[in-house]
């Protein structure tokens, strides 16, 4: 039985403030030799209702490198990815033990708004969702619905953000035309280019090119590596060549564990676990 809950649409940020935190306990692997950390899991386990999902993770997360979660289906790096910013708190009876702590600090800290957690990390779905509205009225959603309605900041904040994403020439005639009429690997640079409008610290990306055709995924994979010189990067994919292209380090999950967790040569090359081994080479999964 699956651990992970079908996928969720994007969301107008939620003022939810339902989670706790719950006692420590042993750490699960950690990455070796890691570099200054920009997330950090600290004896995590999640539920849904009775149901525990993720179980004791410990991980750091490196700033402006590409992480990616690997794993067969119902291991729980959705669950997980979802938790950085909150979102799995929109489904009724889920619960936390442990901590999450994104720039030294822990999401969630009372002081912590979960709408300003939602504009510093970032989420692209697995299915492009764009709004039905103009090209332009997807980029500018998050700052207007923080009050931002000035022109000249929209504007500017449009074209940066399509620059970003390797689009703005393909549709910077039509920014007022519904997005809905673009190409599916068009719609999913827009929705991280909407992503991307509120400057977050943080992209979460779920399985973001599992719906595309292979020249969209190669654009979407040159993406994220222009991103990451700006950005935090965390995907997660069912697709290991994928996570050997894209990511810089890659954590293995099976039934709710962290299994391993390494530089991703070091991980598809010469895992320390047989578990890892056996998955990245075909075994199983």
């Amino acid at each position: 039985m699956s651990t992970e809950p079908p996928s969720l649409q994007e969301v107008i940020p939620s003022t939810s403030d339902a989670a706790t935190t719950g006692s420590q306990s042993q750490s699960a692997p950690r990455s070796p030799g890691a570099d200054p950390q920009f997330i950090q899991v600290q004896n995590f386990n999640f539920f849904y209702g009775e149901h525990q999902a993720i179980f004791d993770v410990s991980l750091d997360i490196p700033e402006k490198q590409v992480t990616a979660f690997i794993g067969p289906s119902g291991c729980g790096k959705s669950t997980l990815l979802r938790n950085f910013n909150r979102m799995n708190e929109l489904i009724e009876g889920t619960r936390h033990q442990g901590d999450i702590r994104v720039a030294g600090k822990s999401i969630y800290d009372k002081d912590r708004e979960v709408i300003t957690l939602r504009r510093n990390v970032g989420m692209v779905f697995q299915r492009w969702n764009p709004f039905p509205k103009s090209i332009f009225e997807n980029v500018v959603y998050g700052l207007r619905i923080t009050g931002q309605h000035d022109r000249k900041i929209l504007n500017e904040t449009v074209e940066r953000c399509l620059r970003s994403v390797a689009i703005w020439d393909e549709v910077k005639d039509r920014l007022h035309t519904s997005a809905l009429g673009l190409s599916g690997g068009q719609m999913q640079r827009l929705c991280i280019a909407r992503a991307v409008a509120t400057r977050p610290q943080v992209i979460l990306m779920d399985e973001p090119c599992s719906a595309l055709d292979p020249v969209s995924t190669v654009k979407i994979e040159d993406l994220i590596h222009e991103l990451k010189r700006d950005y935090t990067i965390v995907i997660v994919t069912h697709n290991m060549q994928q996570a050997t292209r894209v990511s810089d380090r890659t954590a293995f999950f099976y039934i709710g564990k962290l299994i391993e967790y390494d530089e991703t040569k070091k991980i598809f090359s010469n895992p320390s676990k047989k578990q890892t081994e056996d998955y990245v080479t075909g075994r199983f999964g």
